[in-house]
């Protein structure tokens, strides 16, 4: 466009001086200078034409340039933008798919939520039903849970508190020493034994050696189970034909030998026949105690006793104290304050009747604590006796004040029948008092069946309950009792507790 302006321009500019050259040439000559003049315009025309062409011509080449630049610019942006669209629609497809796994996500997670909060309130629950159930087979609430823990602490209390009073009482001699004779008289009053192989060891004659391989059993099994059922050691070594029991409890070691002669004279020994004889022996046993009551209530001339005393009278058949038997003792005794009572004119018959029964509380002190004095007593008024009988039981051992006159017959008789020459001994006093404490000691335990004290109080067999003893809670009764009976007993060497327990399954074959 500018060169067309250009032209244009020019040719006005050639016309202005066509006009003033026509001008200068009419003062010379008008011909001449339209001539020239008419030559000029001529000229100018040709070269405006030719430039004006070629300005077009330029112009639209211009033109060209620069429309194929602009469609050029155009396809690139255009490309860009259909790539940057492409993007975006993969973004958005993605977002789309994000969103969408974001979604589902959410939804798993909500209903996860849910579960668990179902899951929490089921556990809550069961939570509440297991406490409720712990304590229907505790058979205790949380509360008395509580109180029997705050109880033990008590105990725990009490237990040093004892420690400082023996610390006090160490500091008082005087009445320290006159306690520590008078704990030490009631002790000796308990179960005691002529000798050692007399009172524990029995032996058992066996008509041939073959027998002692059918007692032990295969592996041990029968040998095993007499120990377990009677509660004795039993001992094969090679002496011929014999065989050797031992067990501190007379009642307990007889009861073994009938158990034993029987299954050896049967020939059938095996677990289940043990069991089944050793049944059969303590019935033997039972009735053996009855007769010697009634021997013993006959031989005095008192008949009108309480059965349950003639059988308490029984079992001292098979006591001893300081060597001698309580059951002849008592009935020695007893002659004795009737002659006492004759010569003193008082009562004969309540004298001999406080005198057989003094002594009847030695048949269950190693079942109950006390002196047997005080338990003798207490098992006459259970059953009906009179309060003078009762008041003579009780002050025999002066730990009572006697206030009648058959209350000192009857500690005189006592003392006699004991001083005599020959009546007793006093070997092994302590030994059968510690064997008697180690088994109270595992049968106070819970879950305990039977505890049986073995080889000379070196070893203490405990039998637990298996339906409500646990293998795991078996090795604990066995350490806690070792606990107690070190914290309690003082001994020789140590005590091996051992904790047996056994789960038995049978069937019977039709």
């Amino acid at each position: 466009m500018e060169i067309v302006i250009g032209l244009v321009l020019g040719l006005l500019a050639g016309t202005g001086i066509g006009y003033v050259v026509r001008k200068t040439s009419a003062e010379r000559g008008v011909a001449s200078a339209e001539a020239r003049a008419s030559a000029l315009v001529a000229d100018a025309q040709r070269e405006s034409e030719a430039s004006k062409r070629e300005a077009l011509v330029e112009a639209k080449d211009e033109i060209y340039r620069m429309r194929t630049e602009a469609e050029s610019e155009t396809k690139q942006r255009r490309a860009e933008t259909d790539k940057r669209e492409v993007r975006l629609d993969q973004r958005e497809a993605g977002l789309d798919a994000r969103s969408g796994s974001l979604d589902r996500k959410e939804g798993a997670a909500e209903q996860r939520e849910k579960e668990l909060t179902a899951s929490a309130a089921e556990l809550e629950e069961l939570a509440k039903k297991a406490h409720v159930e712990l304590e229907r087979v505790a058979g205790m609430t949380a509360g008395d849970a509580k109180q029997e823990l705050v109880e033990r602490i008590e105990e725990s209390a009490k237990r040093e508190a004892m420690l400082i009073v023996r610390e006090l009482e160490s500091k008082a001699r005087e009445e320290a020493d006159k306690r520590a004779r008078k704990i030490i008289s009631i002790a000796m009053q308990r179960v005691a034994s002529e000798l050692t192989t007399e009172s524990t060891v029995t032996t058992v004659t066996l008509p041939n050696d073959d027998m002692k391989g059918r007692i032990i059993g295969r592996e041990g099994r029968n040998i095993r189970a007499f120990e377990s059922a009677t509660g004795t050691n039993l001992i094969i070594d090679d002496t011929p034909e014999a065989v050797v029991l031992s067990c501190f409890d007379p009642i307990r070691r007889e009861s073994a030998r009938l158990t034993l002669e029987k299954l050896v004279g049967d020939g059938r020994i095996q677990p289940a026949r043990i069991e089944e004889m050793h049944e059969k022996s303590k019935a033997e046993i039972e009735k053996e105690i009855l007769e010697g009551g009634e021997w013993a209530v006959l031989e005095t001339g008192i008949t009108d006793m309480h059965p349950e005393l003639v059988r308490v009278l029984g079992r001292l058949k098979f006591r001893t104290s300081y060597g001698q038997n309580v059951l002849r003792h008592v009935v020695e005794a007893a002659h004795i304050a009737g002659m006492i009572a004759a010569e003193l004119g008082t009562d004969v018959q309540l004298a001999k009747r406080g005198t057989l029964l003094h002594d009847i509380g030695k048949a269950v002190t190693h079942e109950i604590e006390g002196s047997h004095a005080i338990i003798g007593a207490e098992i006459a008024r259970r059953l009906k006796e009179s309060p003078a009988v009762c008041h003579a039981i009780e002050a025999h051992h002066g730990e009572v004040e006697q206030r009648t006159v058959e209350a000192v017959i009857t500690q005189t008789a006592d003392a006699i029948s004991g001083a005599r020459p020959g009546a007793r001994r006093e070997t092994l006093e302590t030994y059968v008092k510690r064997l008697e404490r180690l088994e109270e000691i595992a049968s106070e335990f819970e879950g305990v069946a039977k505890v049986f004290a073995m080889q000379a109080g070196r070893e203490v067999r405990v039998m637990v309950q298996p339906d409500h003893v646990d293998d795991l809670q078996a090795e604990i009764i066995a350490r806690d009792i070792a606990k107690k009976v070190e914290e309690e007993l003082q001994y020789p060497g140590q005590i091996r507790i051992t904790a047996i327990r056994e789960t038995r399954s049978s069937s019977f074959a039709k």
